[in-house]
């Protein structure tokens, strides 16, 4: 009698254990699951994430640098005008900011471009070849107009050029942003449209805009 009690309560025992099991099966089989969690997140970023690996690359990122390189070449050119044409102590200080931040982001596009196997833009070459209307860009004529003038009234035009210039960089920096897959040009895009936008505030104050 004993005995048979003992088998009893161990059968009992091991059914519990299987019915245990289905359950706990069962409430796996959520969002914590392979088949679930892992199935939705992994699924949606695998592209992505290659692309941040593999350094991936489109036309909108070519683009951007090849347009971005004569534009900053033409800001640091302007920029060095300051020198010996500034009156304002504050208009020299900007000039060097610029020259300071641009010079070294020249640089890093050039290099991206080599590594893309893509054309660096030339010396005086005014991104045409990149599709770009190059927004901001300053004409020849401005260029020697700017250069011809001094003091107060180099000051003068000097800043309302440079709005004007940072104007266009920025639309071209929210353009990567939007249609740009290489993610450190993405971001230099957004170090250019924070930096160059507080620029383009400190400039009208000195104009006496805002």
């Amino acid at each position: 009698m004993t005995a048979h009690r003992s088998m009893i309560r161990r059968a009992a025992a091991v059914a519990a254990a299987a019915t245990a099991a289905v359950v706990l099966a069962a409430c796996g089989g959520g969002d914590d699951s392979p088949a679930g969690h892992d199935g939705h997140d992994r699924s949606a970023s695998p592209s992505a994430s290659a692309a941040t690996q593999q350094g991936e690359h489109n036309a909108a990122d070519v683009s951007f640098a090849q347009g971005m390189i004569p534009h900053h070449r033409q800001a640091v050119e302007m920029a060095g005008l300051t020198e010996t044409r500034a009156a304002s102590a504050e208009v020299e200080k900007l000039a060097e900011e610029i020259k300071k931040a641009q010079d070294p982001e020249i640089k890093t596009l050039s290099g991206w471009l080599t590594s893309w196997g893509e054309e660096v833009p030339e010396e005086g070459d005014g991104g045409e070849h990149a599709g770009h209307s190059m927004a901001g860009m300053m004409t020849p004529e401005e260029m020697d107009k700017l250069e011809k003038s001094s003091g107060k009234a180099f000051d003068t035009a000097f800043l309302e050029m440079m709005v004007k210039h940072h104007q266009g960089a920025v639309g071209m920096a929210r353009t990567e942003q939007s249609e740009g897959v290489y993610q450190p040009a993405k971001d230099m895009a957004g170090t250019i449209i924070a930096s160059q936008s507080a620029e383009i505030t400190r400039m009208n104050k000195l104009l006496g805009k805002s």
